[in-house]
């Protein structure tokens, strides 16, 4: 019959001390930093960056195992400022020894990561922070400057070999069953060098032990099996690049519908708020830009307020901006303006400024004819003066074309009226 774990097998075969860590010699090796200070039991407080499953959680548990410290857990998903300040206050009575580890700092609103600030800076916790995400653009520069960050590599082939047959070890001693694995490469493959989700994997294929059989596992039973039964969404896999592809197209084909559909896809499937508003972002401009130019500062808007009020209320501003994105007039002008003036300069290469749009701040230069002949604009009606703005060789290249909309239809009536003939608005 299947095999029934208690607990999840992650669990089960987390390490206990840092012999049996797997993984990131270079940080807890032989006269390493991170060894050192854990071996002077002096750890600083510190942020641990590192993609999943590869070791954030179980070393930061060993170390406080290893040290004897009282050892507080956080996860940002579900905790606010006030149960970081209820931890700090109840940290106090150790004098600096207390740890406090919080899973996925990088959910942490601005508000939620200065609550940290003072026990951080007066020794009153050891801040121990995991994320999957660059603390440079997600932990506030005041608190990453009191940490120390660690960069944490994904599991090697090697290591995960052993992890496999550290499973195997337990899974025959303690429920007596006959299970024979004659290939890795497809485990190691689907694992992606995180160590939790080889273990699901084993797991999975625990529950297909039938009786007193020996249960034969390779390449093509693995992908057979895993591959049917894994997660909908994986953050880190294709399914991530599919539903983020899914969302932006929803956007940009102008059904609401849709996108918040692959919204909530996102959210539930545990996808960074912030991640998700800077497509946002990258959208209003690429996608709407000069149709609705509001279309970028709600974008912007959404960001800012995402980063304030962290999940799960920022939820309803992501649905807001998804939805005003959605229904807002496509153009994507901008984009191929920029896309044909890069393609322009590259074939041209660096071409001179003409003289009259020179600035000629030294008199040396005023006498070599730096900026001679300039109109300047706001002297004249309509603030405008035809001159040629470009170099002599790409006069008359028209590099923006307004789109069929009726904000740039109108702006290209009025660009028609200045230039005349000159550009094809």
């Amino acid at each position: 019959m299947a095999i029934v774990f208690t607990k999840p097998l992650a669990e089960i075969l987390r390490p206990s001390n840092l012999d049996a860590y797997a993984g990131q010699e270079h940080l807890i090796g032989k006269d390493r930093p991170l060894r050192k200070s854990i071996d002077r039991g002096q750890p600083p407080s510190m942020i641990l960056w590192g993609p999943p499953g590869v070791g954030k959680t179980t070393l930061a548990r060993i170390m406080a195992e290893q040290l004897d410290r009282p050892f507080y857990t956080l996860s940002a998903v579900t905790s606010g400022v006030k149960e970081v300040r209820k931890v700090i206050e109840e940290s106090r009575m150790y004098g600096g020894r207390a740890i406090l580890f919080i899973d996925e700092i990088h959910r942490f609103s601005k508000s939620q990561q200065d609550s940290l600030l003072g026990a951080v800076e007066e020794g009153v916790v050891v801040l121990i922070g995991a994320t999957t995400e660059n603390p440079s653009f997600e932990v506030i520069s005041p608190l990453l400057s009191r940490c120390q960050v660690y960069v944490l590599q994904s599991l090697s082939v090697e290591q995960l070999q052993k992890l496999i047959c550290r499973a195997v070890d337990y899974i025959v001693e303690h429920f007596q069953i006959k299970l024979d694995i004659r290939e890795t490469e497809a485990l190691i493959m689907l694992s992606g060098g995180d160590a939790r989700k080889l273990y699901n994997s084993i797991e999975l294929i625990c529950s297909q032990i039938d009786g007193e059989k020996t249960l034969i596992v390779d390449n093509a039973f693995v992908q057979q099996v895993v591959q049917q039964k894994m997660a909908i969404y994986d953050k880190g896999g294709e399914q991530h690049y599919d539903i983020i592809s899914a969302f932006i197209k929803s956007v940009r084909g102008s059904d609401p519908n849709a996108a918040v559909y692959w919204l909530a896809r996102m959210i539930e499937g545990g996808e960074d708020a912030k991640f998700i508003a800077r497509r946002l972002i990258i959208l209003a401009s690429e996608d709407i830009g000069l149709a609705n130019p509001n279309a970028l500062l709600i974008a912007n808007a959404c960001f800012d307020a995402i980063e304030r009020i962290g999940m799960p209320e920022g939820r309803i501003v992501l649905s807001q901006a998804c939805i005003y994105l959605a229904s807002s007039p496509k153009s994507n002008a901008s984009y191929m303006a920029i896309g044909r003036a890069l393609s322009l300069v590259k074939k041209t290469g660096d071409l001179p400024v003409p003289m009259h749009l020179r600035n000629a701040p030294t008199k040396l230069m005023k006498d070599m004819g730096y900026s001679n002949n300039y109109q300047y604009s706001h002297d004249f009606e309509h603030n405008f003066k035809e001159q040629e703005y470009m170099p002599d060789k790409l006069k008359a290249n028209q590099l923006y074309m307004p789109g069929k909309n009726s904000r740039e239809e109108s702006s290209a009536s009025w660009l028609r009226y200045l230039w005349k003939e000159k550009y094809n608005f």
